[in-house]
């Protein structure tokens, strides 16, 4: 990447605050800085007294002018349950200049500092997924903050924290406005640049040369890997004889490169780089210019917002996990899939890119003490002139096998890593991959026996759309599960059995709650089990999307289908999987017939102790909320 000179001054703090991992002793605050200094920092209780605390401070150079900063605020004391608690944080040991005066608006209404309440009992979460920066709905991130600023004024409204279950970025999905700005924060930031694998694409040597190529904008996946396979007759008619490895629908302008990935992040969670950028752009191909107008109108309201969701972000507890496009779409969904890709340098290379940024951007702050040995094995790799041994980074990466987590509260919440560990197909390499593999389902049992009741958050809804799900398994009978993302609990037949064992197992908890996204419409099941007096109670909630949404017509036309042919007593039930369990939808408020509530927002979950109540909201952008009623058979 050629080195661009710095003529205006960067922000000092050019992403996050973000808070993240909150224990009764430990903060932990992820941000992106635009120089490498001491971090310093307070925390005081509602009384204004100052909490003793060590911090620890990592920095990573991911630029030259770009650092990934994970703060950890060990605190000397015990933080209480359900107080409010204030922090700063200080770029010199005077104290001087707080988080107020770096960020403008970044405090709500009568504050002086940045706060959260901590909660090691929960009763009041938020949750969601698939926040699509182009897609044309409202950015659900929104109401969080709404939902903050009304809690100042009624402490009862406080949620205790916030669940990303998915495709928070989409490395797949960017828009022409989108991607224009990334290559401007790589210049101003002079991001790492790393070299492309020569071989597999046509002689590209790095990604600097890559940037000037004529297929940047709007027609990389002319540049993406693809394979040659040995395929039948009627796999030939419907797709052709070259396969992409890549599978998105979206993928003219799918990330390549690190630094496109790292820039990525800064633009989706903050505004300050949007102020460095112009997005007017003149040399498109006229072929492209009304897309690129088109996305630029809707790029520009969600910038418009981006101050609200740093706002947001800086004061809730926030965890996340990933879905496939927070890599690529379908990410491992076969083992064909993944045969493809690993064994394909360039293909392997784009795909470890992506992880890296999730691992710098999402996963390390989700739980410190469980991430320290990753940490320990990658950070020897970023050093002051740039990436080294890029490929050994990523293949360490790759044999990662503990994403999941779990967080310590009442009820214990359990994040599942339903993306890396997946129970292959044996018999044929187009089948969909279980979710998880034997080994993870086991450790997923282990963690969960003698529980009271549990909060499992799955990215894939474990109780999905039964006809939605039927039709997937129809194009996986003919060799097609790519077409239409046939990654589903049931499409496996040894990863749904072993699920469905689990919540039938009498030690495993009697009450759950299930988060979930990814499918791009929301809806509530009261599940149980059939002719058992003594079943456990599941409620499955889907929240999906953020900033995304199922094309209406068709969403409309599988509930108006999945109702007529599922419905309670239908005979077809007992040709699924879950036959012997009883799934009874939630009716979303103003919607007379309708299952499934097609609209972006966020997804507020109230429980009781030990989950025996749960009320499930979905909150649109504008604040407008749809609550699910429990079904009156």
């Amino acid at each position: 990447m050629a080195t661009e000179q710095i003529t205006t001054p960067l922000p000092d703090i050019i992403a996050g605050p973000i808070l993240r991992e909150v224990t009764d002793q430990r903060v932990t605050l992820w941000l992106i800085t635009s120089h490498d200094s001491p971090i310093f920092a307070e925390i005081n209780d509602e009384q204004g007294q100052l909490i003793d605390i060590l911090v620890d401070h990592t920095p990573v150079k991911v630029g030259e002018f770009a650092f990934i900063n994970i703060v950890t605020l060990q605190c000397q004391s015990t933080l209480h349950h359900g107080a409010r608690y204030y922090y700063d944080l200080y770029f010199n040991e005077h104290k001087d200049t707080g988080l107020g005066q770096h960020l403008e608006q970044f405090l709500y209404e009568n504050q002086s500092k940045p706060s959260f309440v901590f909660k090691n009992e929960v009763s009041h979460l938020l949750h969601g997924s698939c926040r699509k920066p182009h897609h044309k709905s409202d950015d659900g991130l929104l109401a969080v903050d709404t939902q903050l600023a009304q809690a100042f004024n009624n402490p009862q409204q406080q949620p205790d924290l916030l669940m990303m279950s998915g495709d928070q970025v989409y490395i797949d999905d960017v828009s022409g406005p989108m991607l224009h700005a990334i290559h401007q924060v790589m210049n101003k930031l002079q991001l790492f640049d790393t070299t492309l694998p020569q071989q597999e694409v046509n002689g590209l040597k790095s990604s600097e040369y890559l940037n000037k190529h004529q297929h940047l904008f709007y027609q990389r996946e002319n540049l993406l890997p693809d394979t040659e396979a040995n395929e039948t007759l009627i796999e030939q008619f419907i797709s052709g004889k070259r396969k992409p490895i890549f599978t998105s629908v979206n993928a003219n302008n799918h990330l390549i490169t690190f630094a496109e990935v790292i820039a990525m992040y800064i633009l989706v969670w903050s505004p300050e780089m949007w102020n460095c950028v112009d997005l007017e752009k003149t040399d498109l191909p006229e072929e492209f210019r009304s897309l690129y107008d088109d996305e630029l109108v809707i790029i520009k309201e969600f910038v418009s917002g981006l101050g609200r969701v740093r706002r947001a972000l800086a004061h809730i507890p926030v965890y996340m996990i990933f879905d496939d496009h927070d890599v690529t779409d379908d990410w491992n969904l076969t083992r064909g899939w993944e045969e493809a890709v690993y064994s394909n340098e360039f293909a392997k290379r784009i795909v470890g890119n992506a992880l890296i940024g999730y691992w710098l951007c999402q996963g390390w702050g989700n739980n410190l003490t469980k991430m320290a040995p990753l940490a320990e094995k990658l950070l020897p790799h970023f050093k002051d002139a740039g990436l080294q041994q890029h490929d050994v980074l990523i293949d360490t990466l790759f044999q990662w096998e503990n994403w999941h987590y779990t967080i310590d509260t009442h009820p214990k919440i359990v994040v599942l890593d339903t993306r890396t560990r997946r129970w292959r197909s044996e018999s044929n390499a187009n089948k969909p991959s279980g979710l998880m593999d034997w080994e993870a389902l086991c450790e997923l049992q282990d963690e969960l026996i003698d529980q009271p009741s549990v909060i499992m958050v799955s990215p894939s809804p474990i109780f999905g759309v039964k006809l939605i799900e039927a039709v997937q398994r129809i194009f996986t009978f003919f060799g097609q599960p790519l077409m239409v993302d046939a990654e589903n609990w049931m499409a496996h037949k040894g990863a749904a059995s072993v699920i469905l064992n689990i919540f039938r197992h009498v030690k495993t908890p009697p009450n759950f709650v299930i988060l979930s996204g990814d499918v791009h419409y929301s809806f509530v099941y009261d599940v149980s089990l059939r002719f058992r007096r003594n079943t456990p109670s599941i409620t499955q909630i889907t929240s999906s999307g953020l900033k995304n949404e199922f094309p209406n017509t068709l969403l409309r036309c599988f509930d108006y289908l999945n109702r007529i042919l599922y419905h309670t007593y239908s005979p077809l039930n007992w040709l699924t999987k879950r036959r012997t369990m009883s799934i009874k939808h939630r009716q979303p408020q103003g919607h007379a017939f309708a299952t499934l509530a097609n609209t972006s927002g966020i997804g507020k979950v109230y429980i009781t102790q030990n989950c025996e109540s749960v009320e499930a909201t979905l909150v649109q952008a504008n604040g407008m909320e749809t609550e699910f009623y429990k079904n009156r058979e």
